[in-house]
């Protein structure tokens, strides 16, 4: 099994970042470019990974209780993640992405791995951005 984690500031109330983050109709504003989520009947969902051109069933939950998303694999048990929102006071936010392989050959290597983190926080960022800094005019 491997496993990555990344972790970003967000100057935002954890509850805003938490809803935009679970906001299942966004989620590819801000999930890796290849990834991309189709809503069944939740929690079921399918990712379309574009590397692979597969279509995998999974589960996405969310628990607005605990500032917390899961997901995983539905058949293979490929893969599980989560993300998790917390308050760190000042109105400022950290969330923490973590991921976890268990076959190695859907692994797509540390650098793909942690550029991916890097990118969907930083584009989660933007969109929480936008939402509680609307644009002067």
């Amino acid at each position: 099994m491997t496993e990555y984690e990344r972790s970003r500031t967000m100057p935002a109330q954890p509850e805003h970042v938490f809803d935009q983050a679970a906001n299942v109709a966004q989620l590819d504003e801000w999930l890796p470019d290849a990834l991309h989520v189709d809503v069944e009947t939740p929690p079921a969902v399918t990712v379309h990974e574009d590397r692979s051109g597969q279509d995998m069933p999974a589960l996405l939950r969310s628990r607005p209780d605990q500032m917390r998303m899961e997901w995983g694999t539905r058949e293979q048990g490929s893969y599980t993640g989560w993300l998790q929102v917390a308050g760190i006071g000042s109105g400022a936010s950290e969330v923490t992405v973590h991921l976890s392989f268990f076959d190695d050959g859907h692994d797509p290597g540390e650098q793909a791995v942690y550029e991916a983190l890097d990118g969907s926080l930083r584009r989660l960022e933007d969109q929480v951005r936008m939402r509680v800094d609307p644009p002067a005019g």
